[in-house]
């Protein structure tokens, strides 16, 4: 038995001891997940990962996943709601195991907010020693940025969460980022993070235990089923799609075209109706008119690149289809109530703890001019 792995899949809080002597008594693991965390990381994706695997064991009658949990120095390591995790071991033993016998079946990457400054060396060579073995990967919301940063993407299709989206798509050029809730290519899956690695795990169980196996952990969860890795995350548009199919698609198409705004005229004329009827529905549902309502949505994606990314003001407001960074500034201030770089210089930590909202209530339109 690998020693590194955790025998009773509990995140290395049970007593060391005790997990030797399982390692002892108790079959081998039929696949084992090694899981490496970085502070500030979500709790929420690490639960929604780790929960329908014990899940599974349960329903299963037998200990057919196991997991371990390994951080940068061993120690114990805080996500972003403050609670600590310790660790099974340090990256360095998951760098043995992976060049082992009995090298993991998945490695997971769980990171936060702040994952743009956590590309460590050893991180980095951890990864592209899991690519060079072939050892399946999965990056679990903001940690696909890890992946692009160790040039493990490529052109590849990926996926992020949607928060993180534009500056990831700003930042690395090259890649395929796609709405998804998660991708997978060849050895290699990204994930939105959030929820979406209930939905991600569900279908590993799915594929390893039978849909039998999977249906009894989402009854279990209270879940009605999971959704597929092709299913879209979050877009302003999906919550009009059982109201209004063409406020669905207008919404939609102001959202593919950020850096370079249409006219009204055109957008009507893309979903065959008129600037007046389009002006009608946007009154009915958000109670403002249509450019202003696509207004906000530009001036949220230029939020979120001034928040994830270190691009200069001018490339933000051309990114975000302002015609000058004056105009960009005006703009901004009067929805936020500060200029961009007031923004940017605000403290990370209340850059963690801000929640982006949908655009209908993240403004005053009156504010806007």
């Amino acid at each position: 038995m690998n020693a590194p792995f955790s025998t009773n899949g509990s995140m290395g809080l049970v007593d060391r001891d005790e997990r030797r002597h399982d390692a002892v008594t108790r079959e081998e693991a039929d696949y084992r997940v090694a899981i490496l965390l970085l502070p500030g990381f979500s709790q929420l994706s690490l639960s929604s990962f780790l929960d329908p695997l014990r899940l599974a064991n349960s329903v299963a009658g037998r200990r057919f996943f196991e997991w371990s949990v390994s951080t940068a120095d061993g120690k114990s390591v805080e996500c972003a709601c403050g609670i600590s995790v310790s660790a099974d071991h340090a990256f360095s033993k998951t760098v043995a195991a992976i060049s082992s016998v009995a090298r993991p079946h998945m490695v997971v990457l769980c990171a936060g907010e702040q994952v743009e400054t956590q590309a460590s060396a050893p991180l980095i060579n951890l990864l592209r020693l899991c690519r060079r073995h072939r050892v399946p990967m999965a990056a679990l919301g903001t940690a696909t940025w890890l992946l692009a940063q160790s040039g493990l993407l490529n052109d590849a299709p990926c996926t992020i969460h949607w928060g993180k989206m534009p500056a990831l798509t700003e930042t690395f050029s090259g890649l395929n980022v796609m709405n998804n809730l998660f991708v997978s290519n060849g050895d290699v899956t990204t994930c939105a993070g959030g929820f979406a690695p209930f939905h991600l795990v569900m279908e590993l169980v799915s594929n390893r235990l039978g849909k039998e196996t999977a249906s009894a952990v989402c009854h279990h969860t209270t879940a009605l089923q999971w959704r597929s890795g092709s299913d879209m995350q979050w877009e302003a548009s999906a919550e009009f799609a059982g109201v209004s199919k063409t406020m669905s698609e207008i919404i939609s198409l102001m959202e593919r075209h950020i850096e370079d705004p249409l006219p009204l005229y055109d957008i009507a004329q893309c979903v065959g109706r008129s600037r007046r009827q389009v002006e009608r529905l946007f009154e009915r549902y958000v109670s403002c008119s249509p450019m202003r309502y696509y207004l906000r949505l530009r001036l949220e994606r230029a939020k979120q690149l001034i928040e994830h990314t270190g691009m200069p003001q001018l490339e933000i407001a051309v990114a975000c289809g302002f015609v000058s960074a004056s105009h960009f500034s005006k703009c901004f201030r009067g929805a936020f109530g500060r200029s961009p770089a007031e923004h940017r210089g605000c403290s990370s930590e209340a850059t963690r703890s801000r929640v982006s909202v949908r655009p209908e209530a993240s403004f005053d339109a009156a504010a806007i001019t």
